[in-house]
This record gives structure tokens, C-alpha cells and sequence, in this order.
């Protein structure tokens, strides 16, 4: 809760010497309603209330003149800029404006209400049939713009004593190796043993420090073991498939955009339907008429 001293210092010493600023006498405060003025720029004005918000009982003092004081400044500076503005933008883009806001309004609160009514009855699950048959049917929708790759690979210090152990159990991977790699995994800096998940190559480059984009041939060599090293670490890199840009995309890496694209589909439908009751119920309880 805001200390009361706190802000009636901070309004005491900043609005009446700093904030009078020129900017209008105190004698031409004119108060709108009951509440207590801070500033006036014009025809507008600035309440106690407006700024209590940006202090809590753990504002300094020296704080709480700062922040209040910018904020202040920053307030009144965009109300001048707006009078000027009146004043010099002619008639037609000001009524322009006035409807971009209000249509801006109106979508806010359209967007809110539906948004709340459709999260509502909007059913979010989708089976894999739904899924696979609206990817056959778009298949050239979802081409690739991105290499991808399947990978896995250990990121381990150079000094490491069992390096050739652990590059035989990394070649080999079978199910042993890879709990006896899991087992040992503490060692690693980093690592990623999933080589049956597609990912960007941009990813590749950000995890792996020595590869970058001019090792792309290199990269995208299907059933490739790569050793690599920097001045600290030793990469051990297996790359089980890949895919190049321009090739088809694969379900399993298709199936999010799909799943979002289905679900707004839905979502729009709602709210077609929505829009129809309402306007619908409205006509039957006598809310809306078309006068001929």
C-alpha cells in the first residue's frame, strides 16, 4: 500500500516547482471532479489518482520524485504534442483517426468477448485421421524453406580420459551403448541423444560451436560421424537423415502447423455461428431493425 507521505512529498516538491514548468500557473487549475489535480495542459488534466499506482511502500523518497517526475513530463509532453496536433492536422485526418480509434475499440471488445466464448466451446482435440488427411490433401503446402536434420551428438571436454570409449559406444548406439552414454552423461557439457526428431540445421550451428553455415555440404551427408573440436571441446556428431530445403516436409514435422491451421478453422466456424445467433436472438427480441 502506498505510503501517503511519501506521495504527498513527491507531488509537493515536484508538481510545483519542476512540473509547473512553464507549462500553465497553478492558479488555472480547474478541477473536472472531486479529485485531487496534479497537472494541467489545457483542457486536460492529471489526478492524484492517476500517478498513486506507480509508487508502493517501497519506494525511497528520492525514487518516488523520479519516477513521478518523468512520468509527469512524459504525460504532459504527449498532451501538447496531441493539441498541436489538433490544431494542425486538418479536419479529414483527424475524423480518419477518430475512426481508425474507434475501430480499433470495437475489435478490442468484439475480439475479447468472442475470444472468451469460443476458448469456451472450441474443442482442441484432433486425431491423427483429422491430421494425416488434411496433409495429403496439401502436400505442396508444406515444402521445406529450412534444411533438416536427424542428429544426435556429446559435447565433452578435451581432456576427457575415455574419449575412445565413449566414440565407440557413440558409433555403435545400440540400446546398451545408449544407457551406458546415458549413465556417463554427467561428464558431458551438453548433449542430445534423440536422432529420431527432425531439426533446423540453425539449431545444429547454435549448439555445435565448431560447425556454421559453410559447413553445410558437410552436415547434410545422411549417416555421417563427424569428430570436431574447438580450443576446449571435442564434438562427437552422428547425423542419421536429412532433408534438404525445397524437399517435402515430413508429417511428423508438418503435424503443429497443421494442428494450428485446423484449430482456427474451427474457431472461425464458431464464430460465424456466434455472429449469426446473436444477430439472430437480436431481431427476435426487437434489438435490431432495418428501417427501409
Amino acid at each position: 500500500m502506498l505510503k501517503k507521505p511519501i506521495l504527498k512529498n513527491t507531488i509537493n516538491g515536484i508538481v510545483f516547482g519542476a512540473l509547473c514548468l512553464s507549462l500553465v500557473s497553478c492558479d488555472y487549475f480547474k478541477q473536472s471532479d472531486d479529485r485531487k489535480v496534479v497537472v494541467r495542459v489545457n483542457d486536460s488534466y492529471l489526478y492524484e489518482d492517476d500517478i498513486r499506482s506507480l509508487i508502493n511502500e517501497n519506494t525511497t523518497s528520492e525514487d518516488s520524485a523520479i519516477i513521478v517526475s518523468n512520468y509527469i513530463t512524459r504525460w504532459a509532453t504527449q498532451q501538447l504534442l496531441i493539441d498541436r496536433a489538433e490544431l494542425n492536422l486538418s479536419e479529414t485526418q483527424q475524423e480518419e483517426f477518430n475512426d481508425l480509434v474507434a475501430n480499433y475499440r470495437n475489435e478490442l471488445y468484439t475480439n475479447a468477448y468472442t475470444d472468451a466464448l469460443i476458448s469456451r466451446d472450441l474443442d482442441t482435440s484432433l486425431n491423427k485421421e483429422e491430421i494425416n488427411g488434411y496433409y495429403e490433401e496439401n502436400k505442396d503446402n508444406f515444402i521445406l524453406n529450412e534444411d533438416l536434420v536427424k542428429i544426435r551428438y556429446i559435447n565433452l571436454p578435451k581432456n576427457a580420459n575415455n574419449l575412445e570409449d565413449i566414440e565407440k559406444l557413440f558409433r555403435r548406439f545400440n540400446k546398451e551403448d545408449q544407457q551406458n552414454l546415458l549413465d556417463m552423461s554427467l561428464q558431458f557439457r551438453n548433449f542430445s541423444m534423440n536422432d529420431s526428431v527432425w531439426v533446423k540445421t540453425k539449431t545444429v550451428y547454435d549448439k555445435i560451436a565448431p560447425l556454421s553455415v559453410e559447413d553445410r555440404a558437410r552436415l547434410l551427408k545422411k549417416d555421417n560421424f563427424m569428430e570436431l573440436q574447438d580450443s576446449l571441446n571435442v564434438y562427437l556428431v552422428y547425423v542419421n537423415d536429412v532433408l534438404e530445403r525445397n524437399e517435402q516436409a515430413p508429417l511428423e514435422y508438418a503435424s503443429p502447423a497443421i494442428r494450428e491451421i485446423l484449430l482456427n478453422k474451427r474457431k472461425q466456424a464458431l464464430i460465424k455461428e456466434l455472429e449469426k445467433d446473436i444477430t439472430k436472438d437480436a431481431i427476435k427480441n426487437n434489438e435490431f431493425e432495418i428501417y427501409n
